[in-house]
């Protein structure tokens, strides 16, 4: 017993310096550990299980046996810090930095506008800076893979890729010019290069030089090399981590403790662990047995280790197809097509084949491949070794297979495929890369020597049941039939008997899910029919019609164009107005220096807050009960309502909305208290702690169309009309009827709600730091809900790690409660929600059934058009009746309807409350009217931009709220795109593709888009602003709106830059905060640069005319200080050293301008 509870000395390396912990938690992540106790916050938190990227690292490790250094990319949230012995972790700050050298890396990817928010950044720079490592001279597909585990939320992938794209030689070649003069067909263009303008020049990049990387540490290759291995154990609060040296004593410890799983990538247990809660008293870390990680190779095949990660599987694989001949290596090609779109790089470059095994997924990418090739297992016990054949007998249920609990698998033997042998696997996933399957395959047919009759089949699915399915009914019948389409046609009618998913199955789609175990099967039957007949088993292959059923989709980076305005001749070298200017804070974005709210440092004393959640959609709340919570370890307090000292609501739109929910629920994952504790582990464990109990309520409302039938909304219904309906209708030629769903959409910032309230101690002054694209709003709301005046609370906003609408209302509530656990136990409390937690707390895009009657003439002119609109508004207003307003406002988006009616509402319903997001409604409402629009184009049968075309609005013109703008712009941009994508004969070529190929069908469409800016309240449409200007010359500027990565603090930089006509780099802008800039309007509805920049000039337009006046007043000579380094006269600081003080600062507001 003393044994097991032994605790061994941690040492790693991190960027080069040695890390001992003595005492190590093995719950602990390393993204963790990096930023909590090394207080490197480079490496980002995100989703939490792998799936983001934002915590990128490099991992590198020693090779005892070849003595060779191997370096890879991998989740830092994933990587547990007790599997890191004799490691050396490479972060983001390790690589470069501003303060001493940056890397290549990193200077292209900010330069080359890569970088918006910035919160992905680190972890883009990681995942490119390991490629670069094993591979300085990359491939654009290296890059593309290397790349595939990482999100990016804000920026897109252009520019990202854009930045790495100048490691590659591929970048040197004109193969982006769709071959067109393509320097390896030998051909020279005949048209000189455009001089367009530019985004970047890559000639003034640093160059990459590998000699200057990080080294291995040389202390820790002689540890590796010359100490003798020991078992390690690791000893935390509820669990224990051993890794054995020897497969003998990790047979004795698999006896002792059968039900301890055995960890090497974490990629399933740390997902268990982190997101349901699982807790095993031991794990097993079997990452230091050879056995685990050798191959063999044999003559029937090839076995290999079942601790080999998926990349070095694919390795082995890659090796094995390049050596020998086809027909020997169809399984393993087929094992290649999952392994490369299998997750992403990071968790390919940790998660073991065994691993993926037996953790029986039944959306395993292999293990339907597995199964089909006949693989088998070699597995250890304290019995002896035996083989156990991987088969539908294999997989038992979920998560479930034939193995014992104390058996061990050593490693899988992959066999080579025999003349007359075709192996397939297929995946349909939401995304192709990086994505769970919704159903995959791995398909096997053996037919005799020259001969298509079916001598054996195997047809796996993965996805259409608990566990790895064998079509074994649809498997028989066809065993010794001719291959062809008789035996098909018979297929399909078994397969739909034997595959069969009930109404309510786990993971939905079960419509979708049944027909794709025909097409992949059919699929399949094409791949061999064209195999057969390049064997010459059968004369005629697959019809030419039906090739494109059996191309795969393009993996490649496809080419792009994009074009810039030039800045005019005649402006000034030193105004950065219109040109490329990289983001102010790229850079430290890069390096990972930019801080983040939860990148702030700890202050003595603080907690840490854990909200708890209702786990009902509507109910009354009978009891919470807080006491075992209370018992938890480092738990301190638990705040509910009745800690609420000031207002226990949010009043918004005549609604109320409560903080903490008292006596009934209305929603699953509505706040109902939070447990404070010294650390975020405790507070997590005393929040699982709390008890709930509930009484459920009838009649819970989900749907629209509940909504509907029990009229529950959030009235006002919202309605507006132009014209008269009913006479439009009974005078067109044509009235149709339709309606169009659109589903909800998560914000998916990568940086989740986070924020810190610190009591300053003195006259109940509180400091909020927090992600809010409305730092005023939270100023108001923690103000209530205190019961102090807002001149207390003063509100800080750095940056935000993309917010798209959803860090405004659900913010201010979060942050109120957190100043109501600060206020209590007079201490700083920090509060993060998990991704988990932020998706349920927080609500997402509005879905919306949209309904739409429409009369229109034969030529295809719309002259009537009555819309109405169904948002599911969620359990609270939020601001939802302004979403379905917006709606309304932009139902005719660029089509002159002259009778038009439209009716919206907001659906009160026990879902989460959702909330503003990117658009505010548009999306919604122009994807139902641009539908409405395609069925009339299929009525009359006519191409839909010609129907667009003959409704857009035209010469001077009246919206239907009463708006009159001329659409010249509108239409030059139809008739621009129409021109330079070359549209009719796109479209022609779209028929000619479309009538060649029966499986696969191309489109182009052109959608005009009329966007109303600005917020529909016109009190909102303001913004002010607050200017220094210091006697060296220097600027600090502060505005009302946030930089979320849209760039509005560089913007801002131009704005004072042109008006000021001094440098950029004199100019600064710290953060937004409620004490500099008061009463500020959110930053949203595609406003904030032009009201924050308005106000900025404003200010400086003011300041120069007040200068001129005093000058004039009291003029004196420029002192010789009054001067610029460079010899030349400061305007700006003779203007500032000549005004009365009294001017100095300037506070001034946009509305000044109108």
């Amino acid at each position: 017993m003393a044994e097991e509870k032994r605790t061994d000395c941690l040492c790693f390396f991190v960027n080069g310096k040695k890390v001992v912990e003595e005492h190590v938690d093995p719950e602990t992540m390393l993204v963790s550990f990096l930023r909590e106790k090394l207080r490197l916050t480079g490496t980002k938190s995100s989703c939490g299980g792998g799936g983001c990227g934002a915590c990128t690292v490099m991992v590198s490790r020693c090779n005892p046996a070849s003595q060779t250094i191997t370096h890879f990319s991998a989740n830092a949230c994933l990587l547990p810090v007790c599997q890191l012995a004799g490691a050396a972790i490479t972060t983001v700050e390790g690589i470069g930095s501003s303060k001493t050298r940056l890397h290549p890396v990193q200077e292209r990817l900010a330069k080359a506008h890569g970088s918006q928010c910035g919160f992905c950044s680190p972890g883009m720079v990681m995942s490119m800076y390991t490629l670069l490592r094993n591979h300085p001279q990359p491939s654009m597909e290296e890059i593309r893979e290397a790349l595939g585990g990482n999100l990016c939320r804000c920026t897109g992938y252009r520019p990202i890729i854009d930045s790495c794209r100048t490691f590659s030689q591929e970048s040197k070649c004109c193969q982006g010019n769709r071959g067109v003069g393509c320097c390896l067909n030998e051909e020279e263009s005949t048209e000189p290069e455009p001089s367009a303008p530019q985004l970047f020049n890559k000639e003034d990049f640093l160059p990459l030089d590998p000699t200057q990387e990080l080294i291995f540490p040389p202390e820790l290759m002689r540890m590796v090399l010359t100490e003798p291995q020991q078992t390690q154990r690791f000893q935390g609060e509820r669990m224990s981590w051993v890794s054995p040296v020897s497969l003998e004593e990790l047979v004795l410890l698999k006896t002792h403790h059968p039900w301890a799983p055995l960890v090497l990538g974490n990629t399933t247990i740390g997902p268990e662990m982190k997101f349901k809660g699982v807790v095993h008293p031991m794990i097993i870390s079997p990452s230091r047995q050879v056995e685990f990680i050798v191959i063999v190779d044999v003559s029937a095949g090839v076995w290999v280790g079942a601790g080999l990660s998926l990349t070095q599987v694919r390795s082995v694989l890659e090796a094995r197809v390049e050596a020998l001949s086809q027909e020997k290596t169809e399984l393993y090609r087929a094992l290649l097509d999952q392994l490369r779109t299998l997750a992403g790089q990071q968790i390919r470059n940790v998660a073991s084949l065994g691993g993926n095994i037996v953790s029986a997924h039944p959306n395993s990418n292999l293990n339907p491949v597995l199964a089909a090739g006949g693989c088998r297992l070699s597995v250890v016990s304290d019995g002896g070794r035996r083989e156990v054949l991987l088969n539908q007998d294999f997989f038992t249920g979920f998560g479930k297979t034939v193995l014992k609990a104390g058996d061990i698998v050593v490693s899988v033997f992959i066999p080579e495929t025999q003349a007359g042998e075709f192996v397939r696997a297929f995946r349909q996933a939401p995304r192709k890369e990086n994505a769970l399957a919704t159903v995959a395959t791995g398909m096997r047919v053996v037919f005799g020597e020259g001969s298509t009759v079916v001598q054996d089949l195997q047809l796996y699915y993965g996805g259409v049941g608990p566990c790895t399915l064998l079509a074994s009914k649809t498997c028989q019948a066809l065993v010794g039939r001719l291959w062809g389409e008789e035996m098909l046609e018979e297929a399909y009618s078994v397969l739909l008997k034997e595959v069969v998913l009930s109404p309510g199955a786990v993971g939905g789609k079960v419509g979708f899910r049944r027909s794709l175990t025909l097409s992949l099967l059919f699929k399949f039957y094409l791949e061999v029919q064209q195999a057969l007949a390049h064997t010459n088993a059968i004369q005629h292959g697959v019809p030419e019609a039906e090739w494109s059923a059996l191309r795969p989709l393009p993996d490649c980076i496809l080419p792009g164009q994009q074009q810039f305005q030039e800045v005019l001749e005649s402006q000034s070298e030193q105004d950065p107005v219109g040109h490329p200017i990289m983001h102010r804070s790229a850079l430290a974005q890069a390096t990972g220096e930019a801080l983040y709210c939860d990148d702030m440092p700890p202050t003595e004393g603080e907690l840490f807050l854990v909200l708890v959640t209702s786990t009902r959609p509507h109910a009354s709340i009978l009891n919470v009960d807080v006491g075992a919570a209370l018992l938890v370890p480092g738990v301190v307090d638990v705040v509910t309502c009745r800690d609420i000292p000031g207002k226990k609501v949010r009043s918004v739109l005549g609604y109320e909305e409560e903080l903490l929910a008292d006596k009934e629920v209305s929603c699953v994952g509505q706040m109902v208290c939070g447990v404070l504790a010294d650390s975020r582990t405790q507070a997590k464990l005393g929040a699982a702690a709390v008890q709930i109990h509930y009484q459920d309520l009838p009649h819970p409302v989900f749907t629209v169309e509940d909504a509907m039938e029990r009229e529950s909304f959030f009235l006002p219904w919202r309605e507006i009309e132009r014209g008269d309906i009913s006479d439009a209708f009974q005078n067109s030629d044509y009235v149709h009827e339709g309606e169009f769903r659109m589903s909800g959409q998560e914000h998916f910032y990568l940086e989740t709600q986070s924020m810190l309230v610190v009591p300053v101690g003195e006259e109940a002054e509180f400091h909020v730091y927090l992600a809010s694209q409305a730092p005023t709003m939270a100023q108001e709301a923690v103000a209530e809900t205190l019961g102090v005046p807002a001149n207390r609370v003063t509100c800080h906003v750095k940056r935000l790690g993309g917010a798209f609408g959803g860090k405004v209302t659900k913010t201010s509530i979060l942050a109120a409660i957190t100043s109501v656990a600060a206020w209590k136990t007079g201490r700083a409390v920090r509060c993060v929600l998990e991704r988990g937690e932020d998706m349920l707390i927080t609500g997402a895009r509005h879905p919306v059934l949209g309904k739409y009657k429409v009369g229109f003439m034969k030529d295809g002119r719309i002259t009537a058009a009555d819309l109405q609109y169904y948002a599911n508004a969620g359990n609270t207003v939020d601001e939802s009746p302004l979403v379905v307003e917006k709606m309304l406002l932009h139902m005719d988006n660029a089509y002159n309807i002259p009778n038009l009616r439209g009716r919206a509402v907001a659906c009160r319903t026990n879902l989460p409350s959702n909330t503003a997001f990117r658009g505010f409604g548009v999306p919604q409402t122009a994807a139902i009217v641009e539908n409405m629009i395609t069925d009339v184009a299929m009525h009359l049968a006519r191409p839909a931009h010609q129907i667009r075309e003959v409704n857009m609005y035209n010469g001077p013109s009246l919206t239907h709220y009463k708006f009159s703008f001329n659409p010249e712009n509108l239409w030059r941009c139809w008739e621009e795109c129409k021109a330079r994508s070359g549209l009719d004969v796109r479209q022609d070529a779209v028929r000619k593709f479309n009538q060649e190929n029966r499986w696969r069908k191309r489109g182009a469409a052109l959608i005009p888009i009329k966007y109303g800016i600005a917020f529909c309240e016109a009190f909102l449409n303001q913004a002010a602003a607050l200017v220094h200007i210091y006697k060296d010359g220097s600027v600090l500027v502060s505005h009302g709106g946030t930089e979320m990565g849209q760039g509005i603090h560089t913007k801002m930089q131009q704005v004072v830059s042109r008006e000021l006509h001094i440098s950029s780099s004199k100019i600064y802008i710290s953060e937004t905060s409620t004490s500099s800039v008061p009463n500020t309007c959110p930053s949203a509805a595609s406003f904030g640069t032009d009201a924050n920049g308005m106000a900025v000039k404003a200010i400086l337009i003011f300041w120069a005319v007040a200068g001129d006046v005093t000058e004039k007043i009291s003029p004196r000579p420029l002192a010789p200080r009054d001067r610029r380094f460079d010899g030349e006269e400061d305007g700006a600081l003779e203007k500032h050293r000549r005004l009365p003080h009294a001017l100095q600062p300037i506070l001034f507001c946009s509305q000044c301008l109108r």
